[in-house]
């Protein structure tokens, strides 16, 4: 491994007002006048009470994709990528189908993530990043309607078609887009490929233009805001190695850490300088940790899990302080040992490890 301090690398802008729509502008919504086919209908038991797992939220999952956290801290949102199934999963109840998102799962392709509308208490809705027959796009579903598109044309490959959402604003939805395969795309400022987008309250008609805040980026990993100052960190895979990025409130880009060996960097989340990082194909989950004066990295990421769940992605904090992983061992090549379950980080409490004093 082989550490970055924080050395400037380019700036990129939270607000819209600096920056420049695509060259070529994206196809925002509305999408074809076609009536959208409804999602099918959801299967009448759809979970045997098969699959005990003390300790994790369950549910017989397929490998899974986006993740969000509900407010009892014991519950949880969780898409199936493969599926298109978002399931409601706790640590006390049998999990229940939310809704069935019709995507296109060949190759990495599939749901990719979800997450709530910040007033979601008042307008119920949910955004998702899909793959088409013919695209990615961000889409938006209400409570018993069906999806309708934000964003479309967002390029589609045999590989690099993940991508992730954060909300960084109560009105600024932030969209992280895979390479599509092509590193070149990434590049290219015409196209949506590879690149951290921004989508000013995003609504499926007279959408603003989408502006960009990064460039550059391979297949995508994850994104985390640290709230303490609301710096967002971002993972992607590159021919080069993996990498996590900062972006700080002020739009300067540095780059924290690579990893040459390539170890799958996957979903994140941050708090108090305190990055965790899940790496898939070696089935850990680690802490870079940043200096409060400095911003340097303070060492090499310390591994706070090791196997424990498998290949994991998706990394979110709860409301009270622990974090919560989605595993995908069904698409990461151990189907017929592991099983795919939602799981605390710090199954005994103690809550985000925010210093090197703070052992797991």
């Amino acid at each position: 491994m082989c550490a970055g301090l924080l050395a400037v690398a380019g700036c990129a802008r939270f607000d819209s007002a600096q920056s420049q729509p695509f060259t070529t502008e994206p196809e925002l919504a509305p999408g074809p006048t076609t009536t959208p086919t409804p999602p099918p209908p959801l299967p009448a038991k759809p979970f045997p009470k098969e699959c005990p797992a003390p300790g994790v939220m369950q549910g017989c999952l397929e490998s899974t994709s986006g993740l969000i956290m509900l407010p009892d801290s014991q519950s949880a949102l969780v898409g199936e990528r493969m599926t298109g199934a978002v399931k409601q999963v706790s640590v006390r109840a049998e999990p229940t189908v939310k809704t069935v998102i019709p995507v296109d799962p060949t190759g990495d392709g599939g749901l990719m993530d979800i997450v709530l509308s910040p007033t979601y208490s008042q307008d119920r809705l949910m955004y998702a990043y899909i793959t088409t027959p013919t695209d990615n796009r961000v889409i938006r579903i209400a409570d018993g309607d069906i999806p309708k598109p934000i964003l479309t044309g967002i390029p589609k490959g045999t590989t690099g078609n993940r991508g992730s959402l954060i909300f960084s604003s109560p009105t600024t939805l932030m969209v992280q887009t895979g390479d599509a395969g092509n590193p070149a795309l990434a590049a290219d400022p015409a196209s949506m490929a590879g690149k951290l987008l921004r989508i000013e309250q995003p609504t499926t008609v007279d959408q603003a233009p989408t502006t960009t805040a990064l460039s550059g980026l391979g297949a995508a990993g994850g994104t985390c805001i640290d709230p303490a100052d609301q710096s967002l960190y971002i993972t992607d895979r590159t021919a080069g190695g993996d990498r996590l990025q900062r972006i700080t409130k002020n739009s300067v880009v540095s780059e924290v850490w690579t990893w040459p060996d390539r170890p799958g960097v996957a979903g994140c989340a941050a708090l108090d300088g305190t990055i965790l990082v899940n790496l898939v194909d070696t089935k850990q989950t680690v802490a870079v940790r940043l200096s409060p004066d400095t911003g340097a990295v303070t060492g090499e990421p310390e591994v706070v899990r090791q196997d424990q769940h498998g290949h994991a992605w998706a990394l979110q904090v709860s409301p009270d302080g622990n974090i919560w992983g989605a595993t995908v061992n069904k698409t990461a090549g151990d189907a017929e040992r592991l099983d795919d379950v939602v799981f605390p980080l710090f199954p005994q409490g103690g809550g985000f490890p925010r210093t090197n004093d703070e052992k797991t």
